[in-house]
């Protein structure tokens, strides 16, 4: 990680526009020339995050997923920032494209079908991957302009060397029911879509997570 004194992080951040900000300030910024820079604020105890910051976490594991073949976006550095609410910052290019929760409120049904069996072909994928992303739902997967699906907020995730247990597929799913609009249309809606999504890569799980009655 380079160091990234308080001046410099002026500097970085001179002319950029807060896409999210919280009440110590901004939090994600898009700079000047469309590159994105994304603040992690410190810890004041000792966690999982002293030991590997959470830019470090999000750089690795983009690399990763691009690695395993997943939309990531770009990682240009990460920084150890010099700064009193700050401790850590990663810079890099975004990915293009509309979050599939916007996507899916926008589209005709016919085209809502096809993103959740997308969406399920997705999660499959990640799952025999070994890819538990936590935090997964549909407002940080990307519709791409080749209507391709991304991933983002990728720091709060784990990439193991086998797939993953049913226990940890029930865990992923779980969190996701916590969205009223995301349940409407995966476990209710589209339920049999997203089914036949997940069941191209995962066919020996779609019965125990999806086809069983809730």
């Amino acid at each position: 990680m380079q160091r990234l004194s308080a001046d410099q992080l002026q500097v970085l951040m001179h002319d950029s526009t807060v896409l999210e900000q919280d009440g110590l300030g901004p939090k994600v910024l898009r700079l000047q020339d469309g590159s994105y820079l994304k603040l992690f604020r410190k810890r004041r105890l000792f966690s999982s995050a002293t030991l590997k910051p959470y830019a470090m976490r999000f750089s690795e594991n983009a690399r990763r997923l691009q690695r395993l073949g997943f939309s990531t976006p770009q990682i240009i550095a990460t920084y150890r920032v010099e700064d009193k609410v700050n401790g850590t910052a990663v810079h890099y290019v975004p990915l293009p494209g509309d979050t599939l929760r916007k996507t899916l409120e926008e589209a005709q049904p016919e085209q809502q079908r096809r993103l959740i069996t997308q969406f399920g072909q997705l999660l499959g994928h990640l799952h025999e991957q070994g890819v538990y992303f936590r935090s997964i739902h549909l407002g940080n997967v990307l519709v791409l302009p080749n209507e391709a699906l991304g991933l983002i907020d990728v720091a709060d995730m784990k990439v193991g060397r086998r797939p993953l247990s049913l226990s940890m597929r029930q865990r992923n799913l779980k969190h996701m029911r916590r969205y009223e609009k995301d349940e409407h249309w995966l476990f209710g809606l589209y339920r049999d879509a997203l089914s036949q999504g997940y069941g191209q890569y995962a066919p020996h799980f779609v019965q125990a997570l999806l086809l069983r009655p809730d």
